[in-house]
């Protein structure tokens, strides 16, 4: 980053694209701060299944919003970017320059091209979607959602009940899906404002490093982190659940299968989850 760099550094790809690491090297070199864009780090009880920066990086540059969430919170993007506007705000000031880092595409959609304000959604409707979802089962209800939004029933990651609910909930009170809602707004940088990076890796590459991560989380005590979520009381509709592993984790714990086909399986769809991810950011983003 040289000295007529802008001063809002956006740095997004798919999960262990190295993005954490990245930044770090970033703000070696810029004294720059470091701020969350993965919605999935904003969780305070799993800090190595989200991958979330050690105390040792921490130590190495400013880092906020990371760990900030109770596991039966859920934050929309509405709620993020409320959050990220004053970092924003103080960078655009001639404040220290701001690195903003994560996998959340839609973060950083919000960012560049705005975040529309959608209707409140009647709590009749919003029952209504919680309940088709109860009754389907999550793949009926997202095909039923692919048929008014099927941007989103593609976008939305497995095991993300709150916002595929959401998602339908808006159709249904609004008529437009939750996409077109998503895509008439005002963006809150300008161009000149920000750099954007995208990282990525090749795709054999990236999925041995997604692989070889879960295998050195469960090294390193990410079993421990479920049993404390589990002991204190952890329940199927909280929103960590959308933590990529924690679900098979649970359900060897329940003794519903072995831990290696939880590994197994946890490493499957984080494999998917970055495929997910790379197709989304290569569509929405030319860099």
């Amino acid at each position: 980053m040289s000295a007529s760099s802008p001063p809002v550094f956006l740095l997004a790809g798919p999960t262990a694209s190295g993005k954490s690491a990245h930044a770090l090297d970033w703000a070696a070199q810029t004294g720059g701060v470091i701020v969350n864009a993965d919605s999935m780090q904003l969780y305070r009880d799993a800090p190595l299944l989200t991958a979330r920066p050690s105390a040792a990086d921490e130590a190495v540059a400013p880092h906020h919003l990371y760990g900030i969430l109770a596991a039966d919170q859920l934050w929309s993007t509405g709620d993020w970017v409320r959050a990220i506007r004053p970092y924003i705000d103080a960078a655009l000031s001639g404040g220290v320059p701001l690195c903003l880092v994560g996998g959340t595409g839609l973060y950083f959609l919000s960012l560049i091209r705005g975040l529309s304000e959608i209707p409140d959604i009647d709590e009749d409707v919003r029952q209504k979607a919680r309940q088709a979802y109860e009754e389907m089962g999550e793949d009926a209800f997202r095909a039923l959602l692919h048929q008014h939004d099927p941007d989103a029933a593609a976008r939305i990651a497995p095991n993300d009940r709150q916002r595929l609910t959401r998602a339908l909930e808006v159709f249904w009170q609004t008529g437009k899906p939750l996409s077109v809602w998503q895509q008439s707004n005002t963006p809150l940088l300008l161009e000149g404002q920000y750099e954007l990076t995208i990282l990525k890796p090749e795709r054999d590459i990236l999925y041995a490093r997604c692989d070889q991560r879960f295998k050195l989380m469960i090294q390193n005590g990410a079993l421990a982190e479920v049993e404390s979520l589990v002991a204190n009381g952890l329940k199927p509709d909280w929103p960590i659940l959308r933590v990529l592993g924690l679900n098979e984790l649970w359900a060897y714990l329940r003794d519903e299968m072995s831990l290696e086909a939880a590994i197994a399986l946890a490493q499957q769809k984080t494999r998917n989850y970055a495929k997910r991810q790379t197709t989304f950011f290569g569509n929405q983003f030319k860099v």
